[in-house]
């Protein structure tokens, strides 16, 4: 627009036979020659002081040029983009009003009349350049402001991507572990203390350490078929096998074989189907209190109790055995024997996860009980039944 515009001025100095058609055309080039050399200035970007500094001179030029000749007024509706675009707004505004009237003011000289068309066409060009910078300026900023919205969303997003893939390595890592202490730690723990039965039986009691091996060699048979089921992610075998009462009626059988303890099972309520999650959940805390009873107990009976209600589902395992202060319990892995600790809290994290609630009550010789309760999901109602 510039070229052009210095153009058109120089061809009407030379076909007007002006007598300063000359200095029209050196003005004109010496002005097209600073104008282009704006952009390839690097400071003129970067520093206000300089901007302002070639502004003045290509404004210096064009007052010259519009001295000369009135077509020199047409140059300063780009000039007024030119300052908008470099200088603050705040400054920039002064600026093209002074500009606004220096054009006003040289195309009136030439015509020795200030009509309003002289008047109404510079400023309306400067109305039209300020409105358009101003609205470029606010797409400019929306756009910058989507841009950072879409980067913190982004980085938000990753962020959360992050964090769900710790909390489900930690979900897994804490399922692991439930799933090993109630399964694979449980069952070696008994195999050890078979052998150890058998072993000093062996002397003086060959036939009962025999037995003692074969129930040994029994648990190792069970618990290689529980960690290929683990590991392809399966239900228990117990649970496959049968109903869930009857995997309990089975593992206190198989505790009081290898224990020599009194298990007895019992079941209260009519037994109703319940979701996978819910009877392995069970049938794991009862394996790992039944564990623990063997195990810290000292106990010499332990009755273990199934009971089936209305909106829930209970699992109580009581004992006659030590008792323990439940308030002192160690936190997992924190206890002197490494690997004890986890008992209690895998137990409350299973009813945790199905939204129950696990409960121990103990005291030093009064014995250990253990309670879960957990919600059971409402049956669907048939057609039939609804009708």
């Amino acid at each position: 627009m510039v070229a052009a515009l210095l153009a058109l001025a120089c061809v009407r100095a030379v076909a007007d036979h002006t007598a300063d058609a000359p200095a029209v055309i050196v003005t004109a080039v010496a002005l097209f020659a600073l104008y282009a050399m704006g952009p390839s200035l690097p400071r003129i970007r970067t520093s206000t002081a300089a901007a302002g500094l070639w502004l003045g001179a290509v404004v210096l030029l064009w007052m010259v040029l519009l001295a000369l000749t009135p077509d020199g007024v047409w140059l300063a509706f780009p000039l007024f983009f030119v300052q908008l675009h470099l200088l603050p707004l705040r400054a920039a505004l002064p600026v093209v009003a002074a500009t606004t009237a220096a054009a006003i003011a040289g195309f009136g000289r030439h015509t020795h009349t200030l009509s309003v068309g002289t008047v109404v066409g510079p400023v309306l060009g400067a109305a039209v350049a300020v409105a358009v910078v101003l609205g470029y300026e606010a797409l400019y900023r929306e756009s910058e402001a989507r841009r950072r919205l879409i980067e913190e969303l982004t980085a938000a997003r990753n962020d959360l991507a992050t964090a769900e893939h710790a909390a489900g390595v930690l979900a897994e890592r804490e399922r692991l572990a439930r799933e090993i202490h109630d399964t694979l730690a449980q069952g070696l723990s008994s195999i050890q203390l078979l052998l150890r039965a058998a072993e000093r039986a062996i002397p003086e009691r060959p036939e009962t350490a025999l037995g003692h091996v074969r129930q040994a060699r029994t648990a190792a048979v069970d618990n290689l078929a529980e960690a290929r089921r683990f590991v392809r992610a399966l239900s228990p075998p117990d649970l496959e096998a049968g109903s869930l009462p009857a995997a309990l009626e089975r593992l206190c059988a198989t505790t009081a074989r290898t224990s020599g303890l009194a298990v007895h099972c019992h079941v209260s309520g009519a037994p109703t189907d319940l979701p996978t999650p819910h009877e392995v959940a069970l049938l794991r805390i009862a394996q790992s209190a039944l564990a623990n009873t063997v195990q810290h107990a000292a106990a010499e009976r332990v009755e273990l109790t199934l009971s089936y209600m209305d909106t829930e589902v209970a699992l109580d395992v009581v004992d006659d055995g030590a008792g323990f202060v439940p308030s002192r319990v160690p936190a997992p892995g924190s206890a002197a024997v490494s690997g004890t600790g986890f008992g209690l809290a895998a137990m409350r994290a299973r009813a945790r996860a199905l939204h129950g609630t696990l409960a121990v009550e103990s005291a030093p010789g009064e014995g250990t009980a253990v309670a879960v309760t957990l919600p059971c999901p409402a049956a669907p109602v048939s057609p039939e039944a609804a009708s």
